[in-house]
């Protein structure tokens, strides 16, 4: 569940991946945006949760031993770089979805050149850039931990896939809808914000969920880069003497925890789809 965190300090990523799920889940609650000062109170309850899932985890402050991060591990870990991740990726990838479509030719091309560059090259490979070749572009002296590089690589890569997932629910949107909007008056901000994105984004919510789930199961990857996510713990646990023999076990736990968080964002998916009545209307 923790890999190599300090046995009597793993209380502290317990405790932090709590309040990350119980923020996720309230991001997604429908029942939080529906009410007058649900996304205040949400904002507010993210600007005191950040802080101190980075106390939990580091430590250092009020008393808290300090825990380097190369000593993070397990399902923290593996939820953390699948949610900042996404979340990252989400936003980028509509900036590139509107370069993409847009009618400026450079805006259009850099926006493909990113596409095409980041969906044509492995995950695993960014990785391996990230960990071994990004020291080396970088002016002497600067450096980055290299799980602030993994997870600028996991951002990268999946914003190329969603903003693909995105343009095809900007194409859709019929061409009446903009000229409706200019004979309103709204600006282009004013269009994208209020009448296309929300549409186009409703429209492709499957495929967006279908590479959330993919994003949370390829966590699995940073393995190979020396860091024990929740499969490399299971890993390295059968490699100790005192679990030798003990094979099985290990994985079908974590396949058991994949299953949940994978079938919990598909239920909440279906939930979504019901909803907003996509394929209905």
């Amino acid at each position: 569940m923790f890999g190599p965190y300090p046995f009597q300090e793993q209380w502290r990523p317990a405790l932090a991946l709590v309040v990350c799920l119980a923020l996720l889940s309230a991001s997604v609650s429908t029942w939080i945006w529906g009410k007058a000062l649900g996304p205040r109170l949400l904002l507010f309850c993210w600007i005191l949760g950040v802080p101190l899932m980075a106390l939990l985890m580091i430590g250092g402050m009020l008393g808290i031993p300090r825990v380097p991060i190369r000593l993070w591990g397990g399902l923290p870990l593996t939820v953390m770089l699948a949610s900042v991740g996404v979340s990252v990726a989400f936003l980028l990838a509509i900036a590139l979805a509107l370069g993409r479509v847009s009618k400026m030719p450079v805006l259009r091309w850099m926006a493909t050149g990113y596409i095409e560059f980041f969906r044509g090259v492995p995950l695993i490979a960014l990785l391996f850039l990230a960990a071994i070749l990004f020291p080396y572009f970088v002016p002497p002296g600067w450096s980055m931990d290299t799980l602030l590089r993994a997870q600028l690589a996991f951002a990268l890569f999946f914003a190329a896939y969603m903003a693909e997932a995105m343009r095809g629910g900007l194409q859709s949107i019929s061409p009446g809808q903009y000229d409706a909007a200019q004979a309103l008056g709204l600006s282009w901000w004013q269009t994208q914000r209020r009448i296309i994105l929300p549409q186009a984004l409703r429209k492709v919510i499957p495929s967006l969920v279908n590479i959330f789930i993919a994003a949370f199961k390829d966590t699995s990857l940073v393995v190979v880069i020396s860091m024990l996510d929740l499969l490399g713990a299971a890993n390295a646990s059968t490699a100790e003497a005192k679990w030798w023999g003990l094979y099985i076990e290990p994985y079908l736990f974590i396949a058991l925890i994949y299953l949940i968080f994978c079938s919990a964002m598909s239920a909440y998916s279906r939930g979504l789809e019901r909803r907003l009545g996509i394929g209905e209307r």
